[in-house]
């Protein structure tokens, strides 16, 4: 994948948007000090690297009766699986997130579901019947903390290796 070199502007507009993805363009342009017109240039230009990759409403899953949330190891029956595991894993409304991963697991999952009842629902219904050898899951009592990472990471880690 391509790194994109970004300048000080472009940092600050980021580390601006990520706090507030609703922030009005010259809002955004009074805190940079540049126009309106800078500034929708500059998140265009982002946004046409794929560096800002879109941005999103946060529902609280809680809130809307998803009391349960699970983290589960898949571990597939045969290499070949990936693809089409991956593309039927997609199409469950509660599966939110699916990871290729090393170590012990071939793919992780995150999924919301309303109790434990429909987590194991889902677990006999919808994934097992994708021919998977085995699950492992990991259920969370409440999540700690969920960040974006660093836009200005490269000079936080120049600063500890000094």
């Amino acid at each position: 994948m391509a790194h994109h070199q970004l300048d000080a502007l472009d940092e600050k507009i980021l580390r601006l948007i990520i706090n507030n993805a609703r922030m009005p363009f010259l809002e955004v342009a009074r805190e940079c000090n540049v126009s309106g017109a800078a500034i929708h240039q500059r998140i265009q230009k982002l946004t046409n690297l794929g560096v800002i990759k879109g941005s999103e409403y946060i529902i609280d899953n809680t809130k809307v009766g998803y009391e349960t949330c699970a983290y589960i190891g898949l571990f597939l029956s045969a290499p070949g699986q990936f693809a089409a595991v991956s593309e039927a894993l997609e199409k469950i409304p509660e599966v939110v997130e699916c990871h290729y991963t090393t170590g012990r697991y071939d793919l992780f999952i995150k999924i919301y579901a309303r109790n434990n009842q429909h987590l194991l629902n889902i677990i006999h219904q919808k994934l097992q019947p994708l021919g998977l050898a085995r699950t492992e899951s990991l259920i969370s009592f409440k999540e700690a903390f969920k960040k974006q990472i660093p836009i200005d990471l490269e000079e936080e880690e120049e600063e500890e290796n000094k």
